[in-house]
């Protein structure tokens, strides 16, 4: 093709579909329907978890995309953040991902925060299935094909006896936090750092050399108290310490960086590239942490990792770990060279049972010894059943954990 054909076929194809067909074999290019428009969008607040909301569109070509937006606590208001999408992707050509991804956030004007991100997130993911399906192909096939064979994952565990656990299946990483006295949703003073860093000690004599324990501090500790955990546990060798300090201090963040060895990971709650840049910038960790459904979906966070593979940092996606989050999240791991493990629950690797099983038509994610498959269904590799959904709407939980004098801490 001459350079004159190319661009008479990119300024052809600009509008969707015919962008697309420009780059695919023919036999590809066959598959995508010519006048594919978005008709309509719903959205479900489910009682899984802590309450988890999921988007499905629906196309004019009857094929459908599923995506996820949850935010623990906001799930009334994330559900209206997301049916008013609607009325921006009325018509539009769902395979238009990166155009409906600029118009969903600079439309309003108004932007930022967890609640329009997840929203945004919901549908771009939603969107992907939608493309993934036409083509026949898993979503990652899409950009760019496996960078590995297979991903890395770690569970969760507290204990010597989740250690063993972790080991018989497979596993060879293992996330814990440093134990803080809470009585009745309040913590105690004074924090007991001794029995903080003997506890990940335990974990490390339990588990040997060969055998990553990461941490988290859930941003509960103050920045003087990251610094003593992080001094105490360094000869122990964590994989990182996570959230160490609060969301809005970055400058803490540096601090803190610069007087321990102990790498440190940040970033579930932090949205899109423009939140991350300051971080990856000023290397004020080894490992970023965009959770999918939060940060922007699937590109925005193939963005943030390709950001942090330029300055060296790694990735490790964070993950509530509904079945679509976690399906999302394997996307990316398959084909970004930086995400290095994710973050699953034990229950989302092995196959979930009852209901929640059921309201995503059977589909689960495929592990072996401690590592996932790579997902090979089309588009995102699960569906949703509309009717379980309604079965089960979410329930209010609104904790209001305080310190012992009564004042507010974070949750």
């Amino acid at each position: 093709m001459n350079r004159r054909k190319f661009i008479e076929k990119l300024g052809l194809g600009l509008g969707g579909l015919g962008f697309w067909s420009t780059f695919l074999p023919p036999h590809l290019a066959a598959k995508l329907p010519k006048n594919i428009k978005i008709i309509d969008l719903k959205a479900w607040a489910v009682g899984i978890e802590a309450n988890q909301v999921f988007v499905k569109i629906y196309t004019n070509e009857g094929v459908t995309g599923l995506g996820e937006a949850s935010v623990h606590r906001k799930t009334g208001t994330t559900l209206a953040a997301c049916l008013e999408l609607k009325d921006v992707l009325m018509g539009h050509d769902p395979t238009r991902i990166e155009f409906l991804w600029q118009g969903m956030f600079r439309w309003p004007r108004w932007r930022g925060g967890p609640v329009l991100n997840t929203a945004i997130s919901a549908v771009e993911i939603a969107l992907w299935d939608i493309l993934g399906k036409l083509l026949d192909v898993p979503i990652y096939n899409l950009l760019g094909g496996g960078a590995r064979d297979k991903i890395r994952l770690y569970i969760h565990g507290h204990s010597r006896e989740d250690v063993q656990f972790a080991k018989e299946k497979g596993y060879t990483a293992i996330k814990t936090g440093p134990p803080l006295n809470v009585v009745n949703d309040r913590l105690q003073f004074p924090w007991d750092l001794t029995a903080a860093v003997d506890k990940f000690a335990e974990l490390r004599d339990e588990a040997g050399p060969k055998f990553d324990i990461a941490t988290d501090a859930h941003t509960k500790l103050t920045p003087i108290q990251s610094l003593q955990y992080a001094k105490g546990i360094e000869e122990f060798r964590p994989l990182w310490l996570e959230e160490p300090i609060n969301i809005e201090f970055n400058d803490s963040l540096q601090w803190l960086s610069e007087r321990t060895t102990v790498p440190l990971a940040t970033g579930e709650r932090h949205f899109t590239k423009f939140d991350f840049e300051d971080i990856i910038s000023r290397h004020l960790v080894s490992y970023v942490q965009p959770d999918v459904i939060q940060a922007g979906g699937i590109s925005e966070t193939r963005k943030i990792c390709a950001m942090a593979e330029a300055q060296g940092i790694q990735a490790a996606c964070h993950n509530p770990s509904s079945l679509p989050c976690t399906l999302a999240s394997l996307h990316i791991d398959a084909c970004t060279p930086n995400c290095v493990i994710q973050e699953s629950k034990f229950k989302m690797v092995e196959r979930p049972s009852g209901w929640e099983e059921d309201i995503f038509m059977g589909a689960h994610v495929t592990a072996k010894d401690g590592y996932a498959m790579l997902p090979e269904m089309p588009g995102l590799g699960c569906d949703f059943d509309e009717k379980i959904a309604e079965e089960h709407p979410f329930e209010l939980v609104n904790p209001q954990p305080v310190y012992e004098d009564g004042s507010v801490r974070d949750h």
